[in-house]
C-alpha cells in the first residue's frame, strides 16, 4: 500500500506597492489569502508606501491565482512574488532594503547606524554550511570585526581569529585541533595575513582557506592584491562605512598600518 507524500511547505515572498492607502486594504488583501489558506508569517512596511510578507503554502498553485486575482486590485500593483531571498527577508524583518552595488550584486554596503542590519545579515550568512568566504571592507574603527562577532554569536558559531588586530596584532602559526574543525568561523585581517605573515602563518592560511567552512576576510582588496587569490572566491563583500559618501582608501597604508 502506498503511502501518499504530503505537499511541501514553502515560503514565498510578495512584495506590493501602495497607489491609495484606504482604509480596509491590507484587510481584504489578508482575507483573500485567509480564504486560500496562505499564511501570513510576517508583514512589514519596506520603504516608501510599499509593503512586504513572508507567505506560507504548500500549494503553489494558490500562489498562482492570488498573483493574477491582486492584478485586479487597482490600489495596488504586485512588484515581486517569489520565494524569498536573503535580502526579502531581512527587508520585511526591519523594513529596509540592504544597498546592494548595481554592478556587483555580491557586494552590501551598510553604515555604522545600520550595524544591527548588518549583524542580522552576517548571522544569517553564518547559518549556510559549507564552504563559503565573506570580505569585509571598511576604515578603521567603523566596528568590521564587532560585526563578525555578533554575527558569529547569532548564528551559534564558534569564531577563530587565525590573525587580526582588534586588541593587539594577532599572527596564528598553528591552531589546535578544536580550533580547525569546519563548522567553526574564521576571522583573517587581510594586511595582517599577507604583509605581516610569517611562512608558517602563511602555510596555515593555506589550509584554512582549502576547508569546507565559512571565512570572513577583512581588508579583502589588499589580500587579492597582496596573495594569489582573486575576487571570484568571495561569495559576499560587504562596506561598512561611518556614512553614506565615506570612501574607503588604502593611500596611507604604508604609513600607519597600525590603524587599520
Amino acid at each position: 500500500m502506498e503511502v501518499e507524500s504530503k505537499p511541501t511547505v514553502k515560503q514565498w515572498y510578495m512584495e506590493y506597492k501602495i497607489h491609495k492607502n484606504r482604509p480596509g486594504l491590507l484587510g481584504d488583501i489578508a482575507s483573500l489569502m485567509g480564504m486560500l489558506e496562505i499564511n501570513i508569517l510576517t508583514i512589514n512596511g519596506v520603504e516608501d508606501r510599499t509593503r512586504g510578507m513572508l507567505l506560507q503554502t504548500n500549494d503553489d498553485e494558490k500562489i498562482e491565482i492570488m498573483g493574477r486575482m491582486l492584478k485586479k486590485v487597482d490600489n495596488i500593483t504586485v512588484t515581486a512574488l517569489r520565494q524569498p531571498k536573503l535580502v526579502d527577508i531581512l527587508a520585511v524583518r526591519h523594513g529596509r532594503y540592504i544597498e546592494r552595488d548595481s554592478d556587483d550584486r555580491k557586494t552590501f554596503r551598510f553604515t555604522r547606524d545600520e550595524l544591527g542590519l548588518l549583524v542580522d545579515f552576517l548571522g544569517e550568512v553564518f547559518r549556510n554550511k559549507g564552504n563559503q568566504v565573506i570580505g569585509l571592507r571598511g576604515m578603521p574603527r567603523v566596528g568590521k570585526t564587532e560585526s563578525i562577532i555578533a554575527g558569529s554569536v547569532c548564528a551559534n558559531k564558534r569564531w577563530t581569529f587565525v590573525s587580526s588586530t582588534l586588541l593587539r596584532q594577532t599572527v596564528r602559526s598553528q591552531l589546535s585541533e578544536d580550533e580547525m574543525k569546519p563548522e567553526n568561523l574564521f576571522i583573517i585581517d587581510g594586511i595582517v595575513s599577507t604583509i605581516r605573515s610569517n611562512e608558517k602563518h602563511h602555510a596555515l592560511l593555506q589550509e584554512i582557506m582549502a576547508m569546507p567552512s565559512t571565512k570572513v576576510i577583512e581588508h579583502p582588496d589588499i589580500f587579492v592584491r597582496e596573495s594569489h587569490y582573486d575576487y571570484s572566491i568571495f561569495d559576499y563583500i560587504i562596506e561598512l562605512r561611518n556614512s553614506p559618501d565615506e570612501e574607503i582608501t588604502y593611500e596611507h597604508l604604508n604609513l600607519d598600518l597600525d590603524g587599520f
